[in-house]
């Protein structure tokens, strides 16, 4: 059964950082895409950043600069990095892998940025 827990979320001021972390066990990185995607209150899920089996990155045009996709395959985790963090990022950030045509998220993490 594919699990996925997110955790690192939390309340910060404008300019800050948070790291987002996401267990993935069982997932092998290396066959599969995994993603990060967070959903504003009455808002769509949006996809933020991902990287491929072979660690290529891809950001959403918000974040280009500030976020930073990674992964530890020894630790079964992907990370994301948030800098300079903004008033508009306020969301729940959710962990993402799709197997066999399947959608699977975590049960996300509630990042909250405010003065």
């Amino acid at each position: 059964q594919v699990q996925l827990v997110e955790s690192g979320g939390g309340l910060v001021q404008p300019g800050g950082s948070l790291r987002l972390s996401c267990a993935a066990p069982g997932i092998f990185f290396t066959s599969n895409v995994m993603g990060w995607y967070r959903q504003a209150p009455g808002k769509q899920r949006d996809s933020v950043a991902s990287i491929t089996p072979g660690a290529r990155t891809e950001y959403a045009e918000s974040v280009k600069g500030r976020f930073t996709i990674s992964r530890d395959s020894g630790k079964n985790t992907v990370y994301l990095q948030m800098n300079s963090l903004k008033p508009e990022d306020t969301a729940v950030y959710y962990c993402h892998v799709n197997l066999y045509t399947r959608d699977y998220w975590g049960q996300g993490t509630q990042v909250t940025v405010s003065s």
